[in-house]
């Protein structure tokens, strides 16, 4: 658990970044941290690495002052990822992996073996991209190569300051959904410093609101679409959004007989007709190589994915491209 105690932050020329931030991250969850350009949220980021000291106030990693432990070997004890990708350009895609490790001195075996699991995880065959130099990789995969970079040394947190934000629409929504899998699989505690609501809302167990320096709520997703703390909240998350995420999470499977695939055969998970939507997309996150058999009074009346599940729910609402 990360944890902030009256943490502030005021820089040389007046500006007060942070006011007094007081609150705990959880560990082994995915949380974001989004508000208005200029709110806080890097900085507050920066703080766990100590690449910012704050003015007044503590940080801690598990009950464990920061400023206690050596700063080089915190911060290779912790994964991050920039928004501009920062790998080297004249290092191959394995040497970039590998730094850390190598700094940590591990064995070249072990190494090795590391690489290629951080590289089929994220979907780059190494045999194919791991010789290649960063130039040589289109911006989705350098990010992904980013990604691998920062868990190569097995860290239990990993900061991720805007991963996506310049990358095209597709190559985004690919490694946000790559990003989920990811961390249903490796359980780290994932700090990801956003500017996008709907990203915020799609890959975050919990989402921290802030403005002005200041933390205005902290909430699961779900929890923010139902309650918000103040007019602020309300109108940064944006009420168009939040009546058709309400009315997206109410929707009953029952509604989509027609858009069923009979046809899997693959891994299958298995939910009620009467259960809704979301809690359909929740299991599908659970397991995102399965598809669900839909059970009606028992049995099995056909199967359906995330992908056709979410395009179902779109359609049938008469709504546009759904985030």
């Amino acid at each position: 658990m990360i944890t902030f105690k009256n943490v502030t932050k005021k820089f040389q020329d007046g500006t007060e970044a942070l006011k007094g931030i007081s609150m705990s991250i959880p560990s082994n969850k995915l949380t974001a941290i989004i508000g208005p350009s200029g709110c806080g949220k890097t900085t507050l980021m920066r703080m766990i690495n100590r690449l910012e000291i704050p003015t007044t106030g503590e940080v801690f990693i598990d009950n464990e002052l920061i400023t206690e432990r050596d700063e080089i070997e915190l911060r290779r004890s912790i994964g991050y990822v920039i928004q501009r990708i920062g790998l080297i350009p004249h290092m191959t895609i394995e040497e970039n992996i590998a730094l850390v490790p190598h700094l940590l001195q591990w064995e070249k075996d072990k190494i090795t073996a590391r690489v290629d699991e951080l590289m089929e995880m994220v979907g780059l065959e190494p045999e194919i991209f791991k010789h290649r130099y960063p130039l040589e990789l289109s911006g989705g995969q350098q990010q992904r190569v980013g990604v691998c970079r920062a868990l190569a040394s097995n860290p239990n947190i990993v900061l991720m300051d805007e991963p996506f934000s310049a990358l095209d629409p597709i190559s985004r929504e690919q490694l946000q959904e790559k990003l989920r899998q990811l961390q249903l699989q490796i359980q780290k505690t994932i700090v990801f410093v956003t500017h996008d609501m709907d990203e915020a809302l799609e890959i975050a167990d919990y989402i921290i609101i802030m403005r002005d320096g200041k933390v205005e709520q902290m909430a699961t997703p779900k929890a923010l679409i139902e309650y918000q703390n103040n007019d602020f909240v309300r109108d940064f998350i944006g009420q168009e959004r939040i009546m058709r995420k309400r009315k997206f999470g109410t929707i009953l499977l029952e509604k989509f007989t027609q858009f069923y695939d009979r046809t899997w055969e693959g891994k299958i998970q298995q939910i009620k007709i009467e259960a809704s939507v979301d809690e359909a997309i929740q299991l599908l996150n659970q397991y995102p190589e399965s598809r669900l058999a839909v059970l009606k009074e028992g049995q099995v009346i056909g199967y359906i994915g995330h992908h056709s599940l979410l395009e179902a729910a779109i359609a049938r609402e008469g709504g546009g491209h759904f985030k």
